[in-house]
């Protein structure tokens, strides 16, 4: 099914990853030979694994232990939540043999694994993204190896252990999954997406290019830098507890968490005040200020703060007035963008910038100028009743994804009321520098044979193809 790349090897990197590729292409060789039933029944298996309670809780505790990213309970909601959405997803949905026909054009489509898979993940899902990816790949009768961030190893090592006490409820090859040993090393990944036969990146964009990299056929995702707009008709209060909902969640660990909130002049005022109800604070300039200097002491993201709790975020800055004890997160004013006004970048962290524009051409223009500098492609939401303004975002703004009205880190790696596949790894387009503009499905696991059979001729004509033309033109 495949051969390792050509290019400089490191030799420690090959001793640790061969065996590990062997077993995986002599397990898959196997299940390759699996129905549809069957397949389905190891994708369950590997679901329970994660969603059974006392594993979930255990994943949860042991991510936020390790990581310091997030916290608990909203870790237990999103294992939850993303694997039974995929699962939902995955039902019905067809991955061996014959998957699509279309008689009037003599073609058949067959669905073939693609072999070996290498999934890179990173430590603000250790448990959510593997399941994830680990699913997709049985789903295409794939073997996957996993190569964890070295913070996030233990809960996925941990992740495979409850998962092969469920394959060996159903006999399936404990070898169809495994995880790089610890520690994970740049050498030890960069060898095993030269030697599987692809590679799926989600986490870091030096991950993301290392894997479009590695002479390997790669799908990997690109940064995010959620900036969200509310318009004149938003429903305010409504916009505002979506939006604290968003960012608040295992405290904006996720990259469709937002960032910024652009809203109107004229609802600008009311706007704020309605964050301030749902749990914001808004800082003075002076703590504006202080939070900057401790988020980038020396220019870049401190990592202390990404994902910690309020209280850590307030010690770290040293802010200490009375009104902010107790928020939910923190609001900043800002009108630059780019490196020297670093709140209008990504944040993971319980910050959200704001900030004022004059009408929704301003908003549009203020947005694409914030993704020019960080985000591209990856997402924009809206809080409106113009469907005018919805629109022009989908046809201009260069984003795979305008959320619409709803809490975007939770709408955006699909949810129960909307129709996009739930996914942790979302697609940013050729605007990311991705090869996919969509959220990671099965389908990018797979490899597609088609059958092509012969039709009745379709052949075109010069004045079929260019009669109104040279109507219009001449010849």
């Amino acid at each position: 099914m495949g051969c390792s790349h050509p290019g400089s090897k490191d030799q420690g990197g090959i001793a640790v990853v061969a065996p590990l590729v062997a077993r995986a292409r002599a397990a898959q060789a196997r299940y390759e030979r699996y129905s549809q039933e069957q397949v389905d029944e190891v994708v369950t298996a590997a679901g329970w694994a994660i969603v059974k309670p006392e594993n979930n809780r255990r994943l949860a505790e042991l991510a936020v232990a390790d990581t310091g990213l997030g916290n608990v309970a909203d870790k237990i909601v999103k294992n939850e939540r993303k694997t039974m959405g995929l699962l939902r997803d995955l039902q019905q949905a067809k991955s061996v043999g014959v998957i699509a026909e279309y008689p009037e054009l003599g073609i058949v489509e067959i669905a073939r694994p693609a072999g070996v898979v290498a999934a890179i993940t990173p430590s603000t899902n250790p448990g959510a993204t593997p399941a994830n990816k680990i699913i997709n790949a049985l789903k295409g009768r794939n073997a996957v190896i996993v190569a964890p961030s070295p913070k996030g190893w233990s809960t996925c090592a941990l992740l495979l252990d409850f998962l092969r006490i469920e394959f060996k409820k159903i006999h399936a090859d404990a070898d169809l999954v495994q995880i790089l040993p610890a520690p994970v090393t740049k050498q030890t990944t960069q060898e095993l997406m030269r030697a599987c036969d692809l590679v799926v990146a989600t986490g870091s964009q030096a991950n993301v290019r290392a894997a479009y990299a590695s002479g390997t056929p790669a799908v990997g995702v690109g940064l995010g830098n959620v900036a969200v707009i509310v318009d004149e008709s938003a429903d305010l209060a409504d916009a505002a507890g979506k939006i604290r909902d968003s960012k608040i969640f295992d405290n904006a660990t996720s990259c469709s968490s937002e960032n910024a909130a652009v809203i109107l002049e004229a609802v600008y005022a009311f706007a704020l005040k309605e964050l301030t109800n749902v749990g914001g604070a808004l800082l003075t300039a002076d703590e504006k200020a202080r939070l900057q200097k401790a988020m980038w002491p020396d220019g870049k993201l401190n990592p202390d703060i990404m994902a910690r709790p309020i209280e850590s975020i307030l010690k770290a800055a040293g802010l200490t007035r009375k009104e902010l004890q107790g928020a939910k997160f923190l609001i900043v004013e800002e009108t630059g963008v780019g490196k020297d006004s670093p709140f209008s970048g990504e944040k993971l962290s319980l910050v959200l910038t704001v900030y004022k524009a004059r009408s929704f051409d301003d908003a549009f223009a203020l947005v694409k100028k914030i993704y020019a500098y960080q985000g591209a492609g990856h997402s924009v939401g809206i809080h409106t009743k113009d469907d005018a303004h919805v629109m022009r975002l989908g046809l201009e703004m260069p984003a795979a994804r305008v959320i619409v009205n709803q809490a975007h880190a939770i709408a955006n790696g699909g949810a129960y009321d909307n129709g996009l596949p739930f996914s942790l790894s979302m697609g940013c387009g050729t605007w990311g520098r991705n090869s996919i503009s969509e959220n990671m499905n099965y389908r990018h696991y797979l490899n597609i044979t088609r059958i092509v059979r012969p039709i009745a001729p379709r052949v075109p004509t010069v004045e079929g193809l260019f009669g109104a033309y040279h109507r219009n033109h001449g010849r």
